[in-house]
């Protein structure tokens, strides 16, 4: 849970059991609470922070142009940058949020400093100075005892908001000086970097609530005392020398790859979203949303679905999301007809679903960038189909809810048109987009070229000209206002005009996906543009508007403005304290992982669980990252999940012989780690939605995560089956998987839900199940007919290996030993090239061996060639030689599937009952 949780859910729970429902300042004071700090909104202690938060954004912002390197002032390194980042970060985590005051975070508060530094104290190797540890324990479980209240900011406050900022900037001060002493810390070094540790975990447990701090402690506890662990993760111990100069003074901690990332890409995009939502757009999501949907069976629910999805664009935050959208879309659910932990739960599924939505998700796509090693673009196009199929699972969801409750929509504000003037209207529009996107795809391609020097001057006058069309067609619209959800509902809004008020918002969202995904700018610049972009709609969008409606009052139009644009600047700081925050703590963890290679002893404790079956090292792979991921902010959780259980499937898969892509075993532990958002009593977005709702918070939790099963699932199927994250799949094939997919999506759905047409019998459960289970993977009943691999003797490898078709891979099992000197087995993909013989595609692929009776030994792999790429080394056995085999197509096993699914519906049927409204 996030900072004050316990309290946030005694009051949910207070106000649930009561009137139901918390009143808007509440909620506001809920979110303040857990993303942007419940201390300072207003007088002179929340102008101060106003004034640190707005020079951070205006800094990110300087540090993301282009203009330092055209003035030649200003450019910080890699390093510099994140120093600076993170004592804005620490500063205003002090300034912004008072410690709590509960029995459990007083007694944390107090705990973890006195432990750590009793461990640093005793780790110190002989003749180091360490007196004055003791000391900085007393004086920072002082700050917490003596209280911390929300309307100022005590002395003691000041002094660790001040030290701790000084103790980032230490780096940026004394870069110089450290360059020159890299593993050789001073006192100096000693005394900073033990202060920044435990005033940076301080920050986290009042910024993100006490999991997070209390994870990043145990690992620091577990460098110390690695030989006093049990013997299977056991490690020789590290002393605080070595402690403080990998956490702190090098890249290889607190700031390394993650808090790079928020310096460089976090920061931009969630103040891009904080400029969107500050200008209207998150209320004309909500607006269009109900005017499409809201006339459908369970109308305000498949809207909420929608408008969190478009709404995940602008908000990083799974509880920002279910308290903006859901203080309008949970009383209209209710209204129709569900109950309210159904209201909350479809809305907690959907806003937490946004965190795996590209592009941003979470930000964890750009870590995935720097860990994965793969480009931006790849990330988003492997990650999208599986979030597009799980939105769309969701719709489908409470559309089943719906039909079970009899429930109907919302009345229409028109008539509508017949079926197929309908279909027709949505053709025309279809191609108009597609034609409009291909005359800007080629005329960009033209203007680039023709004219180098301007062409960014004339691109922004043609987005100039379509940016005011935009705005003269939405002054002639009604302005968009979200109505009181719990007044009554006479009719929906007309779907035209409510998209047409809005439409100029799309372009900065364009702005950002042309830059990531066809100019393949860097993640930061594109960012850098698109709010820039969005800097400038912010100033111009009102005055304008006023101009186009004759409304007069420029001057407080363009005052407006202004103000609109400082707090979406100082707003997206604030959003920003937590990321920045976790990223650093985070980084203590993975710090913490490469110092002591707790990794493969973790691995040898999932093998020893598992007892080496495949299904079940996922499970448990899945379990480890639920609970890593509780209490975990989006970012972090990425962060933690990726360093500690990524390599434990890339390690025990591949010695069980399953070779998965890096980015589909990211995905895997991503996508569980934030199913922690969702599962009970954790996840503090069901306790914001029941806030909302009024309803019990823990039911409401429960209901989520039968929700979420959809997600749940997603991860081991596109394991075994990458095609679904379209790795190696033309456009072709990737419309063809996208749509079997989602029926299979949908089927899965209704087979946990108990209803299809109709509600489900135990055993038609049953088999939706088996055919969603083929349709996804029709690949496993195809190969226990026809093996796809011949195996042939270690011996015959030269044969084997000129049967392979050319751009196969051959699959060798090996017997060799570990980096540690331990023996292992381990499956590798050796790709065979189109030479004649099986001796020469053995040769190109760097491969040499010798005979030892019946043994067939490893000679040499040659560096950097296929082989050594694959794992294997000199002197490594061959145990098993593998090659592929001709077999049918699997989709042949889509027959049988289908047939199954015909017999079904055909049984339902007649049980079906007649629906009361063709609206659905």
């Amino acid at each position: 849970m996030t900072g004050q949780d316990q309290q946030q859910a005694a009051v949910v729970e207070n106000e649930a059991a009561g009137h139901g429902g918390l009143s808007q300042a509440e909620l506001d004071e809920l979110v303040a609470s857990s993303d942007t700090g419940a201390r300072g909104q207003r007088g002179p202690v929340g102008a101060f922070i106003a004034i640190v938060a707005l020079a951070w954004s205006l800094f990110q912002l300087w540090i993301a142009s282009p203009v330092p390197f055209m003035l030649g002032f200003g450019v910080f390194n890699d390093t510099e940058a994140r120093s600076i980042h993170l004592a804005f970060a620490i500063f205003l985590a002090f300034a912004a949020f008072p410690a709590a005051r509960t029995k459990v975070q007083l007694v944390l508060g107090v705990g973890v400093p006195l432990v750590l530094g009793a461990l640093f104290f005793v780790s110190a190797k002989e003749g180091t100075q360490v007196w004055w540890i003791p000391l900085v324990s007393i004086a920072i479980v002082g700050a917490i005892v003596l209280g911390s209240p929300k309307d100022r900011i005590p002395p003691w406050e000041w002094v660790l908001a001040v030290v701790g900022a000084g103790t980032a900037l230490y780096l940026y001060v004394y870069y110089q000086d450290i360059s020159g002493r890299v593993g050789a810390p001073i006192l100096q070094d000693f005394v900073v970097s033990v202060i920044g540790l435990m005033v940076l975990l301080e920050a986290t447990r009042r910024a993100l609530g006490p999991a997070l701090m209390i994870v990043a402690s145990v690992f620091l506890a577990y460098t110390v005392l690695g030989p006093y662990m049990p013997e299977i993760i056991a490690h020789k111990g590290n002393n605080l020398s070595e402690i403080v100069n990998h956490q702190w003074i090098t890249t290889e901690g607190v700031f390394g790859i993650a808090l790079g990332v928020s310096t460089s890409f976090v920061f931009l995009f969630v103040l891009f979203g904080s400029l969107l939502d500050k200008a209207g757009a998150g209320n004309y999501f909500i607006q269009v949303a109900f005017s499409l949907m809201g006339h459908m069976r369970g109308g305000p629910a498949k809207a909420a679905v929608v408008s969190s999805a478009m709404t995940g664009l602008i908000s990083g935050s799974s509880i920002a999301n279910v308290v903006t959208t859901g203080t309008f879309t949970i009383p209209l659910m209710k209204k129709v007809g569900f109950s309210s932990e159904k209201a909350g739960a479809v809305e907690v599924a959907s806003s937490v679903n946004g965190q795996i939505m590209p592009p941003v998700m979470g930000a964890a796509a750009f870590l995935m960038v720097e860990y994965v090693g793969i480009p931006y673009f790849d990330v988003v196009r492997h990650a999208f189909l599986p979030a597009v199929i799980s939105y769309i699972a969701l719709v489908y969801i409470v559309h089943l809810e719906a039909m079970k409750a009899g429930m109907e929509g919302l009345p229409r504000a028109y008539t509508p048109k017949p079926i197929v003037q309908r279909l027709i209207g949505i053709a025309f529009t279809i191609a108009a987009i597609c034609a409009i996107s291909l005359a800007v795809y080629y005329g960009m391609g033209w203007v680039r070229p023709a004219f180098p020097a301007t062409a960014g001057y004339i691109v922004f006058a043609f987005l100039g000209v379509v940016y005011v069309g935009l705005l003269w067609i939405a002054s002639r619209e009604e302005p968009l206002h979200l109505d009181d959800p719990n007044a009554p509902v006479t009719q929906l809004p007309l779907p035209g005009p409510t998209i047409r008020a809005g439409l100029h918002y799309i372009l900065p969202v364009v702005v950002l996906v042309w830059a990531l995904m066809v100019d393949r700018l860097s993640p930061g610049l594109s960012a850098f543009w698109a709010t820039a972009y969005m800097i400038f709609i912010l100033l111009t969008q009102r005055p304008l508007m006023a101009i186009l409606r004759g409304e007069g009052e420029l001057g407080g139009a363009i005052r407006k403005g202004i103000s609109d644009l400082f707090d979406g600047l100082i707003t997206g700081a604030r959003n920003m304290i937590g990321i920045g925050i976790a990223t650093a703590t985070a980084g203590i963890i993975v710090g913490a992982v490469s110092q002591t290679g707790v990794g493969s002893a973790l691995a040898d404790v999932v093998e020893v669980l598992s007892g080496g079956n495949l299904l079940a090292i996922l499970v448990l792979t899945a379990i480890l990252s639920l609970i890593l991921g509780m209490g975990l902010p989006t970012t972090a959780n990425y962060i933690v999940v990726s360093a500690l259980l990524a390599p434990v499937i890339v390690t025990l898969g591949q010695q069980n012989g399953l070779i998965v892509p890096l980015i589909a075993v990211h995905l895997f532990v991503f996508y569980f780690g934030i199913m922690a958002d969702v599962t009970p009593p954790v996840g503090l977005a069901s306790f914001a939605a029941a806030a909302v709702s009024g309803g019990d918070p823990i039911k409401t939790g429960v209901v989520a995560f039968f929700y979420s099963l959809r997600t749940a699932a997603l991860p081991f199927l596109f394991i075994f089956n990458t095609d679904l994250l379209l790795i190696n799949v033309d456009l072709l094939h990737g419309i063809f998987i996208f749509f079997v997919a989602t029926i299979a999506m949908l089927l899965f759905a209704a087979a946990t839900q108990g209803w299809f047409l109709t509600r489900s019998r135990f055993y038609e459960g049953i088999a939706l199940l088996l055919v969603a289970f083929t349709l996804f993977r029709p690949g496993f009943w195809m190969d226990m007919i026809y093996p796809p691999f011949i195996e042939v003797a270690p011996t015959e490898i030269a044969s084997a290996a000129a049967d392979t078709p050319a751009g196969e891979n051959l699959r060798l099992r090996v017997a060799g030993v570990n980096d540690l000197g331990d023996p292992i087995q381990f499956v590798a993909l050796v790709p065979m090239g189109a030479e004649a013989t099986g001796e020469e595609r053995l040769s190109a692929a760097g491969l040499a061996f010798r005979q030892d009776g019946d043994r067939m030994i490893i000679d040499d792999a040659a560096f950097d060639s296929p082989a050594q790429k694959a794992g294997l080394d000199w002197d490594q056995e061959v145990l098993r030689v593998l090659r592929p085999a001709s077999t049918p197509s699997k989709y042949w096993m889509f027959i049988p599937a289908l047939a199954l699914l015909a017999l079904i519906v055909m049984m339902q049927r007649g049980r079906a009952p007649t629906p009361r409204r063709a609206d659905a």
